[in-house]
């Protein structure tokens, strides 16, 4: 295979066939199980008798390890070979979500979440990887923005899917349901995916080898230190963010989490065997500035549909499947936009199609602001329909702007870094709404809270939101033209 993931006739269209149809239904389940859980949300909550501040760490927790996990596993799956990490991933992913439905504690539910976010950090840092190394350069726009339409028909069923299974089943059975589609995925990756020659003897494979040679041998190496110091820096950083100004030990946790990753990037530059090339950084700037952008506006985007489906159920007193059904508006948006927009910045600058979609983003979030007791439904609507306009203008434009910026031989590190950045962003955005509602609502039972403290959380949290999507907006501008 070239750079471009050329292979001889009929066995490359089988191959990037093959390829997409694993990078669609990858990309759909975990949306999927995201939004069909967030409409879930209060049932779970009210279940447990759990205070807003747990409910959000059925999100967080998750996160954390995404977060935590991609970029190490990115390293492993370049050294091991992406087919077998992605194809655990999704096996863990399935059969964790399957044992949740055995909790019978919120702190039992969160445990499972974690370890779902295990198997979803090897899905995230090897599917895209695999999916661009056997297309060419000029149609890598074209299938990142079908692919990242699949992650948009994940967000559009599960509110749906997931309001009416949690109002007539329960919300165990959402569980069911996902770990089903989970298994599917392993099936569609196992059977379809082409196998990689020699991955597991640290040779680089045929397919999801990131197009390129392998280099010398610190393609062959993993360093324990490297990975412990990331890993413990990103979590320290996030609990100590998320728990931010609850008690004192809050502040000494954030600082360690910096103070680590300090050692963590001098460390790095020491080893022989980094989990991050820094050549990726240098004197590259647009790379820089697009993984920026992504984390600000998915910090600023990420926790729309869970602070509208708390909003409408307990303020407005919708029904789970009535919550799904005005939420799935957005990601329905996002599917159409995303592929257009996709074959768009194959043509055009991704870095002003990106700023753009930003731009309607900010316009939306600012709009909720408004948000109360008595706003019609429809300009609930309209506003999602914005975001979902945004988003999708958005993000096919910045992955392919990423994922250009960089030599093929990278293209794992950068997908781990811009899934990084993606997750990053998700929980810092979670993590500011555990903040403003622990300040506004406190330990208070979710079933218990007055609804004028859900309404002044909300209109809290989207100021903040709107407020970051402009400076990623700030950002995405400054980066060169093509």
């Amino acid at each position: 295979m070239d750079q471009d993931g050329e292979i001889a006739g009929g066995d490359l269209r089988r191959t990037q066939r093959a390829t997409l149809l694993v990078s669609i239904v990858t990309n759909f389940v975990n949306p999927f199980a995201g939004t069909a859980l967030t409409v879930a949300v209060p049932v779970i909550g009210s279940e447990f008798h759990s205070s807003a501040t747990a409910l959000s760490w059925i999100v967080s927790a998750y996160m954390f390890c995404t977060v935590s996990l991609s970029v190490p596993f990115g390293r492993i799956a370049d050294i091991r070979g992406r087919r077998r990490v992605l194809v655990t991933g999704i096996v863990v992913f399935a059969a964790m979500t399957y044992l949740a439905t055995l909790a019978h504690s919120m702190a039992a539910f969160i445990a499972f979440r974690v370890l779902m976010g295990i198997g979803s950090a090897m899905i995230f840092a090897t599917n895209i990887p695999i999916l661009i190394s056997v297309y060419p350069v000029r149609m890598r726009g074209k299938v990142l923005g079908v692919s990242v339409a699949a992650v948009y028909i994940g967000l559009a069923c599960g509110p749906v899917i997931g309001g009416i299974v949690t109002q007539t089943y329960g919300w165990r059975t959402v569980l069911v349901l996902i770990s089903v589609v989970a298994f599917a995925a392993f099936l569609v990756a196992f059977i379809w995916l082409p196998k990689e020659p020699g991955a597991g003897e640290g040779g680089e494979s045929s397919v999801g080898a990131g197009g390129g040679a392998a280099g010398a041998g610190d393609k062959k190496k993993l360093s324990p230190g490297s990975i412990a110091l990331y890993i413990a820096s990103m979590l320290l950083f996030m609990y100590g963010f998320t728990t931010f100004a609850q008690d004192a030990l809050s502040y000494f946790i954030l600082a360690a989490g910096i103070v680590v990753f300090v050692f963590y990037v001098r460390h790095e530059s020491r080893t022989g065997a980094p989990i991050v090339e820094m050549r990726v950084f240098r004197g590259n700037l647009n790379f820089l500035l697009s993984n920026l952008a992504a984390l600000f506006n998915y910090a600023a985007t990420f926790a729309v549909g869970y602070l509208l489906s708390l909003y409408l159920q307990l303020v407005r007193g919708w029904s789970a499947d009535q919550t799904g059904i005005i939420l799935i508006c957005q990601p329905l948006v996002q599917t159409v936009v995303s592929p257009f927009a996709g074959r768009l910045s194959d043509r055009k600058s991704p870095y002003m199609l990106a700023s753009f979609g930003m731009g309607c983003c900010a316009a939306a979030l600012l709009s909720f602001i408004l948000v109360g007791g008595d706003t019609p439904v429809w300009r609930i609507v309209a506003g999602l329909a914005v975001v979902g306009f945004g988003f999708g203008v958005f993000s096919s434009p910045n992955a392919n702007a990423i994922m250009s910026s960089v030599e093929p031989r990278d293209f794992g590190v950068a997908s781990s870094i811009q899934s990084t950045a993606r997750s990053l962003g998700q929980v810092i955005g979670m993590a500011l709404i555990t903040i403003s509602t622990n300040f506004i609502i406190g330990k208070t039972p979710i079933d218990e809270t007055p609804k004028e403290s859900i309404v002044r959380t909300t209109h809290v949290s989207f100021i903040v939101f709107a407020a970051l999507c402009a400076v990623g907006v700030f950002i995405s501008l400054n980066q060169k033209r093509d």
